[in-house]
């Protein structure tokens, strides 16, 4: 009598190309996109943010003390645990709503799947994790949309509310302000590790704590009349986001490499490799505009345009208000949120000193 054989689901990172926001197309080629797609589109009144600033989501007048934010973020697997994968993309897809200052008060999934790949308790293992995640933010998975697919792919449309004179966008940065980095660096890094089998067991736990911890501190610091400017932190790497920062409010960012935060073991990694493609097309797109100060150590372009999957807030605040903004990371669990430069007058470019 043959024994019967129980087959092994695949690893779901063995099924897709990329990972988690490094499957962002890439900053220069996106920008050629839209170029030619005439996305702008009806622009009503109503509409505070759209497209022009490239921020982090849509926001919508809706009375005098109402606008809708309205965001979507999906993406390929960053770890094969399909209930961490789930956990990770709803808090990346979350962000966006906390980034414009809005509280999340609904989510939809967006689920695509290799049906005759991956078995009904795996893919139901990464929708119970986006579920986790969306019940610990309070809100529920009210819809959605499934299709067979030949990768795996699993996000949230994701909306919120927020007051119309709270809105934070990424272009409002003021020349005299001070950046505050939410989250420290590194999820990019450690992903191409884990995909060659090189990332240690605490650095993986590591990983996993900082992209499935919410951006809650968003709507909090929205509330302090300090706070000029947000923005997320994803897949065009802090460089990048920095750069939209920055050219939204026409000023220059200057960022102290040596205070900015990364995870534990991340330049070594970086030295020894363990970089992302998506690092080098990102800054394949932006570099141009970023002065790399002389004296920094060789991984810091790699690291400073390492896409990151659910990062950390940026923040641009008047200096007067850094230790509020502090103390609201530190209340929020974000332990290693630090001061990492400043907002000058200038062209609208990014410095690494």
């Amino acid at each position: 009598m043959q024994a019967s054989v129980i087959a092994v689901p695949p690893r779901l990172t063995s099924l897709s190309h990329g990972g988690g926001c490094g499957c962002k197309i890439a900053p220069g080629v996106l920008s050629q996109i839209l170029q030619q797609s005439g996305a702008a589109g009806v622009m009503p009144p109503e509409l505070l943010v759209g497209i022009e600033t490239a921020d982090d989501a849509a926001v919508y007048r809706l009375n005098d003390d109402q606008a809708l934010v309205a965001t979507t973020d999906f993406f390929m697997p960053i770890v094969d645990d399909p209930y961490e994968f789930g956990r990770i993309a709803a808090t990346n897809a979350l962000s966006d709503v906390y980034a414009m200052g809005g509280r999340p008060i609904m989510a939809l999934a967006l689920v695509a799947m290799p049906v005759n790949r991956l078995p009904a308790e795996v893919i139901g293992a990464i929708l119970r994790g986006g579920q986790d995640v969306c019940r610990a933010a309070g809100i529920p998975i009210a819809g959605g949309h499934t299709i067979d697919s030949v990768e795996p792919i699993y996000g949230l449309v994701a909306m919120g509310l927020v007051h119309p004179q709270r809105v934070r966008r990424n272009a409002g940065a003021r020349a005299g302000d001070v950046l505050v980095l939410g989250k420290a660096l590194g999820v990019g890094v450690y992903s191409a590790a884990l995909k060659k089998e090189q990332l240690g067991d605490a650095q993986y736990r590591e990983m996993i704590a900082t992209t499935t911890r919410l951006n809650t501190p968003g709507p909090l610091l929205a509330e302090l009349a300090g706070v000029h400017a947000i923005t997320d932190v994803t897949g065009f790497g802090l460089a990048g986001h920095a750069l939209e920062m920055a050219r939204g409010a026409g000023l220059t960012l200057a960022i102290d490499w040596a205070r900015v935060p990364l995870l534990p073991g991340v330049a070594q990694l970086a030295a020894d490799g363990f970089v992302t493609g998506a690092s080098g097309r990102n800054w394949a797109g932006y570099g141009a505009d970023v002065a790399l100060a002389s004296g920094l150590p060789a991984t810091a372009q790699a690291l400073a345009s390492d896409p990151q999957t659910s990062g950390g807030l940026l923040v641009a605040c008047a200096p007067e208000s850094v230790d509020e903004v502090l103390a609201v990371f530190a209340r929020e669990g974000f332990a290693q949120a630090a001061v990492i430069g400043g907002v000058q007058a200038g062209p609208a470019r990014l410095e690494l000193r």
